[in-house]
């Protein structure tokens, strides 16, 4: 059975905002690209580098860091270890000597302002997240390489689309929802369980447990570091952080110093709804205004929806006796496999699908992943993704001024609430009765991607984006 095999840590990939296509991806590319200086054993004979974005790169690239990204990447820094602190002196020191250190090993003579272009009119046919690299050598010869960034930090050289990325042989070969159930059905497994036992093609079982783990606890910091920083975040919009006065005011002076105290402060304020609600949005928000200032965090499945599923884990961890290690693996185990089925049938790109392909997908994950730790079913679980994503259809992706700031932060909280009641309405219902499929959503969602008008497609160009003045700020 052909299939394509996609990990739990290509659906959750540890990284550095605003953005997992415009972002984290360019980096990648990179740093892929550095790979065939070095196999060719040409890096040391390279005399000049030009970067070319085009398209959605290009129009949203400045307010997303991508020029950062590719410098960042052809630097060979790791986007998952490289410290954000250091970011603006990096940069600074390019701009100041013109010189960029490629590899970290070989010096070149490198001016950002001439050696990026952006090509805002031009797109390329296979995705509209695609950039060049074109190098000159010490005798004149040349090379370049196209990459695209398909979404969540995916990342396909160009020549290389039709091939199976990943060749890895699962035990359980999925595509489909359909195909997942199957499998559930055959075996009496849970989704998770049937998602660790394809994970053993990778690594041993341990390993991927202890993970899973390091994925939350950058989750779990990143929200954190969101709950207790003050300030306007980054780019020109002059957006008010919210996050931590919300905490503050939640918490109403109670005292703590980490987040196991936090986590203790926030259970003793009750269950009260009002409660309950405005929590999950500081947990949502907290995280994205990490992202939109450079912070550390985790695609999930990308970074402009990075606040959905752990603010809805937090909320299990808080309010539903979900503060466990088991359970914690249970959860993003049955939330990837999710994503890796609307990667598969879909898109997680905005610039190929508009939001619902990153808000509308972390939402169906994290509702499955919900349902299934709350004791439902297989089908419950699959069926509570399908009705997050189904009132996430059509969703545009209109970023003010390019940036990941609105409406895509308030949009996490909207996603994180809207997985929480899939979940409760997949819990009560009998999925027998149900009339849409996963499937059939994911079908739908594509459909809709390919009907609609590219400017609500991370460009920019349409929406919000057009309608709002660029001087004005949220809140």
């Amino acid at each position: 059975m052909s299939h394509e095999a996609i990990s739990i840590f290509d659906m959750f990939k540890i990284g550095i905002g605003p953005s997992s296509s415009h972002t984290l991806g360019p980096w990648r590319a990179a740093l892929r690209f550095l790979k065939t200086l070095e196999q060719q054993n040409i890096l040391q004979q390279v005399k000049a580098v030009e970067v070319i974005l085009y398209g959605s790169l290009a129009k949203t690239g400045i307010g997303h860091g991508t020029d950062i990204a590719v410098q960042l990447g052809l630097c060979g820094e790791d986007p998952v270890t490289f410290e954000v602190d250091r970011i603006t002196p990096k940069m600074n020191d390019i701009v100041a000597m013109k010189k960029l250190v490629l590899a970290g090993r070989h010096e070149i003579d490198f001016n950002p302002a001439e050696d990026i272009e952006f090509l805002f009119a031009e797109s390329l046919p296979f995705h509209p997240n695609a950039l060049t690299f074109l190098v000159t050598l010490v005798d004149g010869e040349t090379l370049a390489e196209t990459y695209y960034s398909v979404g969540g930090g995916f990342v396909v050289k160009e020549g290389e689309e039709a091939l199976q990325a990943n060749q890895v042989i699962l035990p359980f070969p999925i595509n489909t929802a359909n195909d997942l159930l199957h499998w559930c059905m055959k075996t009496g497994m849970a989704i998770s369980e049937v998602v660790l036992e394809n994970e053993q093609a990778w690594r041993p079982e341990q390993e991927t447990r202890q993970q899973i783990i390091q994925t939350w606890t950058a989750m779990r910091d990143c929200m954190f570091r969101g709950c207790h920083t003050e300030g306007s975040l980054p780019g020109g919009l002059n957006v008010k952080r919210r996050g931590a006065e919300l905490n503050r005011r939640l918490l109403k002076g109670a005292p703590y110093t980490d987040y196991e105290g936090w986590l203790l402060a926030i259970r003793a304020g009750g269950g009260d709804f009002k409660y309950i609600l405005d929590w999950v949005s500081c947990f949502a928000l907290a995280v994205n205004e990490e992202n939109a200032s450079f912070g550390r965090v985790v695609t999930a499945p990308t970074n402009g929806a990075a606040g959905v599923i752990p603010a809805v884990l937090q909320y299990y961890i808080s309010f539903c006796d979900g503060y466990s290690e088991e359970k914690i693996i249970q959860f993003l185990l049955t939330a990837s496999e999710v994503g890796s089925i609307f990667k598969k049938g879909a898109t997680i790109s905005a610039a190929m699908g508009g939001c619902q392909a990153e808000i509308g997908v972390s939402s169906a994950m994290a509702a499955a992943a919900l349902t299934e730790c709350m004791g439902g079913t297989q089908r419950q679980a699959l069926m509570a993704a399908e009705i997050a994503m189904e009132h996430h259809l059509g969703l545009t992706c209109d970023p003010i001024g390019g940036l990941v700031q609105i409406p895509c932060i308030e949009r996490n909280t909207m996603g994180a609430i809207k997985a929480i009641t899939a979940s409760q309405l997949a819990l009560q219902s009998a999925p027998d009765y149900a009339k849409v499929s996963l499937d059939g959503v994911i079908k739908t969602m594509w459909n809709t991607a390919l009907d609609m008008n590219s400017k609500y497609k991370e460009t920019s160009d349409g929406g919000l984006a057009v309608n709002i003045p660029i001087s004005l700020s949220e809140c």
